[in-house]
């Protein structure tokens, strides 16, 4: 059965995309079929992975799309994946399109749609990896009913802090009212910097209140950054530095949960 991950956080700037792009070259480079699915109209992962490349080819806006226009002729979800650089990775990538969309979507409910179209693409692939926007909108309750974990991430403020019990909220809503297979896999601590005493801390304190914080935090790099820019993932673009081994433990911790 595929698994399915939605990394998820109404707060921008917290490495949504970082993270859903590296774990899912880390399961690729591992042997496992990849998807990766780009919810975001930003486009950030889809750019990650594919550069100025993105925009060329079928996207997820095109799936959502037909979506609207059911037709006898209509194409299967699996034509809309396409594969990337990295084998065994293949995405369903993001298009600004996606704002305008939306609307049309909400009016006429598909939200259940996403689902529909990965159950249709269950056994191609051993995991979907989804990345949403920061916002608890149409595309991310699509994402939380269609998948089965989700993954938070933090990145050691008061404010993120903060949103951290609004998500798990949206989240018991969702699992309460449309998918009771979703449950929260863990909190993801992001540009984790041991020497600083507030982060520390305040990740104690999260332990404390018996939230699910994962014991594979992630290192802040200027790295990464370099990563992005060469539209190559960080265990890719530098598989011995830090935040690579870093990014390879993290998801060993979560192939054994």
């Amino acid at each position: 059965m595929t698994i399915r991950r939605v990394v998820f956080n109404q707060k921008g700037g917290v490495g949504k995309s970082t993270i859903a792009v590296n774990l899912a070259a880390v399961a690729a480079k591992r042997g496992r079929r990849v998807l990766l699915i780009d919810l975001d109209p930003q486009g950030n992962a889809s750019h990650y992975l594919q550069g100025e490349d993105a925009a060329a080819g079928p996207t997820v806006a095109d799936l959502f799309q037909q979506m609207l226009n059911i037709s006898l002729f209509a194409k299967e979800p699996q034509d809309f994946v396409r594969d990337t650089r990295i084998e065994g990775l293949s995405l369903l990538a993001s298009h600004p399109e996606l704002s305008e969309l939306m609307v049309k979507l909400e009016a006429r409910y598909k939200m259940f749609k996403l689902k529909e179209a990965l159950d249709a693409l269950d056994g191609r692939f051993d995991e979907i990896w989804i990345d949403t926007p920061p916002a608890l909108n149409f595309y991310t309750r699509s994402a939380l009913i269609a998948a089965d974990r989700c993954l938070i991430p933090f990145d050691c403020d008061a404010f993120s802090r903060h949103a951290l019990y609004n998500l798990k909220t949206s989240a018991d809503e969702i699992r309460a009212d449309h998918n009771p297979a979703l449950y929260i896999e863990g909190i993801v601590v992001n540009q984790f910097q041991p020497r600083a005493s507030l982060p520390a801390r305040m990740v104690e304190e999260l332990k404390s209140e018996g939230l699910p914080v994962l014991a594979s935090p992630l290192s802040a790099s200027v790295k990464i950054r370099e990563s992005h820019e060469a539209a190559c993932p960080m265990v890719y673009f530098d598989p011995r530095h830090k935040l690579s081994r870093e990014f390879e433990a993290l998801y060993q911790e979560l192939a054994g949960n």
